[in-house]
Order: structure tokens, then C-alpha cells, then sequence
């Protein structure tokens, strides 16, 4: 066996063992990485640490720190019931505010599984409630967490904008980004249908009793909040205040909420139209507003998403190895041999979206769009469109009950439809694995060929 093989086999037990023992993937690889490079490749530790991405690390860091401010400081609350007003209490109108409040959170730099564990035992609540089928609600968030995930500011925008530029390929953050956005939203507006909106449309019913919307569950308990009532009282309640001030509600848009959303919109314009470094700025950001309130931003860095960190930069680091010793060159030029080129850029879409329905999206974006830059030096197909297609099929998949945010949404489910959430959201998981690679493939990788 060919060491370049022998290094796939690892990282694939990498993914695997990590799967099946809930150890973090990234402190795995990064064992692997020096067991591997050191023991049987000779390479020396310096070697192994220059492959670190330094640049990531920032980025993943300085992101989720800047949302975990915001989150402790109350602006994530009042971001929630700012969405949920705004649709005027509608009850059809409910599911896509909370698409879209948890697209805006990843967005901005958040975490899709912390986003769904923060939202959907909202939407589970509302479910609850005003009997609203609770496999909808779960979609539109997963759903949301995913059409957000991929914007320049993002983690998945981040690692995928960041491989492809370390990689010299063609690449395009807003093409990525706008291709995620539409692709949820026409599969949240199919889910929408399937499960349960047409009974909305046609009830047309407004909520006015008080609600209330910040709260949170833990995993596996099954409890969401809410009691019963009637439909017809006063506008929905304001949650508990995130930083736990006695008289602020999240209605209140006062000075340490105001300047989070300003640095928010500094750093979306500096990344969009002036080419800033987003780790950087989000730091630059972070810190400002540490300054400005430190007693709401103490605690904030415990809340920077460091298994995250940890995992990314661990797949990277690994994978950073295999580019060095050829493995990357040796199983692209395989792929390429296949003589179909459009067939492998299939081959590959399908390769992320069955990986990534059982393991860590970040993980798999850090390592599968590097082993087909070989491929695609070599073949007429676009970069741009692959690397899209491959993005989206690897993080559409979400929704599957083994994935994280698929977990979390069976977790927060009502206890009695639980089993129902579970079986649905594996139905619908399982058959984007092979829908969104072909769709994806379709659309990003054969019809700009054919034109």
C-alpha cells in the first residue's frame, strides 16, 4: 500500500473514530498529523507546525468572539424578538422570521449548530403551542442556520473563501454566498409546504398573547417552554435580559446593543467593499466594544466556539501535511483519470454530502475542497461553480438527526413527536445526499459548462 493511500486511510479513521468516541476531530488530526508526518513520513515538527493556519485561527476566533459580546450583552435576544414583532405577530408569518434571524446570526459570524441550539427551542415553543407541525419549525432554523453560513463574514464562508485563496484558485465569496442563500430558501420553501404550511396559510391566525421567546433547553431534555392560552391577548413578551440587568428587557435598544450592531455593519462593509481582513476586524470589533462595556463582555471569550476552532485548524493542519508530502496531487490526478471530468466534480459532491451527514461540515469543507484542487488544475471545469456545488452539498445535509443541528432539533422537540422529528428530518437528510450533489452539479458545474 502506497503511503499517499495510507494517509487517506487515516484521515478517514480520523473522521470515523471521532464520529463513534465524541472526541474533537481537530485535536485527533493534529495527533495523526505528527504520529503520521514524524513516524512514517520523516518529516520534522516544524514542518507539521507550519501547516497550522494561522489565518483561520483568527478569523474563527474573532468572529465567535464578537458574536458571543453580542449574545451576552442581549443583542442576540433583541435581534430574536425584533424578528418575531416584525412579522406582526402572524403566526404563518412566525417560521420565517425565525429563518431569517437565524440565517442573519450565522451570517455575522455565528456558529450554525450554536445558532440552532440557541433558536429552536424558540421555534419549538411556538410549535408547541399553537400546534404547528415541530419537524417545520426545526427545518426552517436548520435551514436558516445553513442559507446564512456561507457569507464572507461567516465561519463555512471563512474556511471555504480561505482554502480556495491559500489553493490560487478562481474564487467568488458573493457567488458562494448568494448560491447558499437561494438553495435554502427554495428547499425551506418546499419543507414550508411538505410539512405544514399550507394549514398556516389558511388559518391566518395572529398571535397577541404574551410569549415568551429567549429561552433555552438543554440537550436531551425534551422541555420547551410555553403554556397554554388563548390566542387573542397583548403583543408577544420581551425574554430575561441576556446580561442579566434587572431593568433592561431585549425591547430596549440601549447604548451596548446599539454599538454591537454598528460594529457588526462596520465589519460586513469592511470585508464586503474594502477587502479587510475579517479575523482582524472582527478582533478590532470585539475589543472596542470590551472597552466601551467591560462588564457585559467579561465572560464573553469562554463563549468563543473553541472546540470549533480546535477542530478546523486541527482537519487543516492535517490536510496542510497531505498537500506537502503529494497525497493531495496523487488523488486529485485520480480523480482526473477518471476521463469524465464532469463525472468526477459528481463523484466529489457526493463525497461531501454523504461524509458530511454523519460528521462535522467544518471539518469536511477544511478537507475535501483541497483534495480536488488538484482535479480541477487539470480539467475544464470551473472552480468557482465546484467549489459552490461541492460547499452546498456538504452543508445542506445538515438537517440529517446525526449531524449536529439535526441532533439539537430532535433534543428540543416535544417529547410526544419526538420520534416523529427524528424520522422525518432522516427521511429528508438522507435524500439531500443525493439530491443536493446532483441539483448542486447541475446547475453550478454543467449548465455553465454547456454555455
Amino acid at each position: 500500500m502506497s503511503v499517499e493511500l495510507v494517509s487517506i486511510v487515516v484521515l478517514v479513521l480520523v473522521f470515523l473514530i471521532a464520529s463513534l468516541r465524541s472526541i474533537n476531530m481537530g485535536a485527533l488530526a493534529i495527533v495523526a498529523a505528527f504520529a503520521f508526518g514524524v513516524g512514517v513520513v520523516g518529516k520534522a515538527a516544524d514542518d507539521i507546525f507550519a501547516g497550522f493556519p494561522g489565518d483561520l485561527f483568527v478569523i474563527l476566533v474573532g468572529v465567535t468572539f464578537l458574536f458571543s459580546i453580542a449574545k451576552a450583552n442581549g443583542t442576540v435576544d433583541w435581534l430574536v424578538h425584533a424578528a418575531v414583532r416584525a412579522s406582526g405577530g402572524r403566526l404563518v408569518a412566525i417560521p420565517w422570521a425565525l429563518f431569517l434571524v437565524s440565517a442573519l446570526f450565522t451570517a455575522v459570524g455565528a456558529v450554525g449548530p450554536g445558532v440552532v441550539a440557541i433558536v429552536v427551542p424558540i421555534a419549538m415553543g411556538f410549535a408547541r403551542r399553537y400546534q404547528i407541525n415541530p419537524v417545520l419549525m426545526g427545518m426552517m432554523v436548520i435551514n436558516g442556520a445553513t442559507a446564512g453560513g456561507f457569507s464572507p463574514i461567516s465561519i463555512f464562508g471563512g474556511i471555504t473563501n480561505g482554502v480556495v485563496a491559500r489553493n490560487h484558485l478562481d474564487g467568488s465569496p458573493i457567488t458562494l454566498f448568494v448560491a447558499s442563500f437561494v438553495a435554502n430558501l427554495l428547499l425551506t420553501t418546499v419543507a414550508f409546504f411538505l410539512f405544514g404550511g399550507r394549514k398556516l396559510l389558511r388559518e391566518r391566525q395572529t398571535i397577541v398573547e404574551a410569549e415568551p421567546v429567549g429561552v433555552s433547553v438543554e440537550a436531551g431534555s425534551g422541555s420547551v417552554p410555553g403554556t397554554g392560552g388563548a390566542r387573542t391577548a397583548s403583543p408577544l413578551a420581551p425574554p430575561a435580559p441576556s446580561n442579566g440587568g434587572p431593568d433592561e428587557t431585549v425591547t430596549t435598544l440601549n447604548l451596548d446593543r446599539t454599538l454591537t450592531l454598528i460594529g457588526v455593519a462596520v465589519l460586513a462593509v469592511g470585508a464586503l467593499f474594502f477587502d479587510l481582513d475579517v479575523g482582524v476586524t472582527a478582533l478590532g470589533v470585539a475589543v472596542v466594544l470590551s472597552l466601551v462595556s467591560p462588564s457585559t463582555t467579561k465572560n464573553a471569550v469562554s463563549g468563543v466556539a473553541w472546540s470549533t476552532v480546535l477542530l478546523v485548524c486541527g482537519i487543516v493542519t492535517y490536510v496542510s501535511l497531505l498537500e506537502d508530502m503529494g497525497t493531495i496531487d496523487w488523488l486529485g490526478n485520480g480523480v482526473a483519470a477518471i476521463g469524465a471530468p464532469l463525472l468526477a466534480a459528481l463523484l466529489i459532491c457526493f463525497i461531501g454530502g454523504g461524509v458530511s451527514a454523519f460528521a462535522s461540515t467544518t471539518g469536511i469543507l477544511g478537507a475535501l475542497i483541497p483534495l480536488a484542487v488538484p482535479f480541477l488544475q487539470h480539467s475544464d471545469v470551473g472552480a468557482v461553480g465546484l467549489v459552490t456545488a461541492l460547499a452546498l452539498s456538504s452543508s445542506i445535509v445538515d438537517s440529517s438527526p446525526f449531524s449536529t443541528s439535526g441532533a439539537l432539533t430532535v433534543a428540543a422537540a416535544p417529547e410526544d413527536q419526538r420520534d416523529l422529528v427524528f424520522r422525518r428530518l432522516m427521511a429528508w437528510g438522507f435524500s439531500m445526499i443525493v439530491i443536493a450533489p446532483v441539483c448542486t452539479w447541475l446547475v453550478l458545474v454543467v449548465v455553465p459548462e454547456v454555455l
